[in-house]
């Protein structure tokens, strides 16, 4: 298999997904961050059909717990936005 990786992804994490992703790392004794990042999508993909809709921003798909727009499931929202 030819594993030349020739594109960069770049995301940002909140503290508590970056810790969910080292402890699947650390649990399955994977050599890297990265590493674990691509087991993970491939775990993903191979289990999920994402149909969007229109107006779908990055926001809506967070790791741990998201909801619409982003915030986390039962959290308080004072109404600004």
């Amino acid at each position: 298999m030819n594993d030349l990786r020739g594109e960069r992804l770049q995301i940002m994490l909140s503290p508590e997904e970056l810790s969910a992703i080292d402890d699947f790392r650390f649990k399955h004794r994977m050599p890297t961050r990265a590493a674990a990042v691509r087991e993970l999508l491939k775990f993903g993909l191979a289990s999920a059909e994402v149909v969007t809709g229109n107006g779908t921003k990055s926001s809506d798909y967070g790791v741990l717990g998201r909801g619409p727009m982003g915030h986390r499931e039962g959290e308080g929202n004072d109404g600004a936005e």
